[in-house]
């Protein structure tokens, strides 16, 4: 075992131990979060115009922040896209995420100096709560795979702009970058046919032990790479392939297929990234579930979804959720993003 490697699975432990602590506290840290997110942007014009100088509690939220979905959001949002800075927080976001939906189209996500950092370090823990219940860290001295947008970013007057995946690119810390593939000249390529066989030709004699990705995208570089090296399983390519990241979309409908691609069933992470916010990741192999990310600047709410429809409905801290019940969940973030 290298010293790298014994390094990692210390700090996991260390880091587990600090996120473990925060759960435990999880309901007087969201408690505590909200007020310091309605003081930050006090000053905002969306401050002003919901009168946070009034705010004092979650009632008082719910009173004069009403929920909303993109849409009830576009007019403030197009201001900041404009470089009008005190909209939605304090100054200009560091980012916009340029996202497409099945709804309101293009949409433009702020992601601030206090909000972007959390992406990173989520998906980081996600990979020590992995080293933290396996004690499996030797992944981190081989390759790895991330198939994810292009990391070239535009500028909407003056703010970096592109897809959260790229965005992400640049913000991956020293220590991990020269491990990962694909290669900037790589993932810059637009073209998703062209860009999943030109990754296929740069990893193919790799030492690859983890691959991330949408199980959509990754089922197609798996057949690519089968079809490239005329081998019948993964793992006869890469034999050190142990830990499958994903994140995006339900795993089940292509787990099966992935598996027999691969050769054999793997270790699994899962993550629940957004532009919005990193939301979760999974921490744990015996409970379902992921754990969710209360000390991340996501005050989080949840609506039954038996009432997301009403005009008025029931909004609900953390602290009254109950175990088993759907809920729409409702995000509001040191990102700017209200209710």
């Amino acid at each position: 075992m290298g010293l790298r490697t014994t390094i990692i699975r210390l700090f996991a432990q260390y880091r587990m131990r600090q996120i473990y602590r925060q759960a435990s506290q999880a309901i007087a840290i969201q408690e505590a979060l909200l007020p310091k997110l309605i003081n930050r942007a006090r000053n905002t014009k969306f401050g002003r115009d919901h009168g946070f100088s009034q705010v004092q509690n979650h009632h008082h939220f719910t009173a004069h922040v009403p929920i909303r979905d993109y849409e009830g959001l576009r007019s403030y949002v197009e201001e900041v896209v404009q470089g009008i800075p005190d909209v939605l927080w304090p100054g200009l976001p560091t980012y916009l995420a340029k996202t497409s939906g099945t709804t309101s189209g293009t949409k433009y996500i702020p992601m601030t100096k206090e909000s972007t950092p959390h992406h990173v370090r989520s998906a980081r823990d996600s990979l020590f709560a992995y080293v933290n219940r396996t004690g499996k860290a030797d992944f981190f001295a081989h390759k790895m795979v991330y198939l994810s947008g292009s990391p070239e970013l535009s500028k909407t007057n003056g703010i970096l702009t592109g897809r959260l995946s790229g965005i992400v690119n640049h913000q991956i810390p020293a220590w991990i970058k020269g491990n990962k593939l694909p290669s900037r000249s790589v993932n810059v390529i637009e073209d998703w046919e062209q860009k999943v066989a030109a990754m296929v030709e740069e990893a193919r004699d790799q030492d690859i032990s983890l691959i991330g990705g949408i199980p959509p995208w990754v089922q197609m570089f798996y057949e690519e790479l089968l079809r490239k090296t005329s081998k019948d399983q993964v793992l006869d390519v890469f034999p050190n392939f142990q830990v499958f990241v994903y994140g995006g979309v339900n795993f089940a409908p292509y787990r099966q297929k992935l598996d027999e691609l691969v050769g054999r069933g793997l270790d699994v992470i899962e993550t629940y990234p957004a532009s919005e916010g990193f939301l979760a990741f999974q921490d744990s192999t015996e409970d379902k579930g992921l754990l969710l990310n209360t000390n991340a600047g996501i005050f989080f709410e949840f609506v039954p979804s038996s009432e997301i429809s009403n005009q008025n409905p029931k909004r609900l801290t953390l602290a009254e959720v109950e175990v088993g019940v759907n809920y729409a969940v409702i995000l509001t973030t040191n990102a700017g993003l209200w209710a």
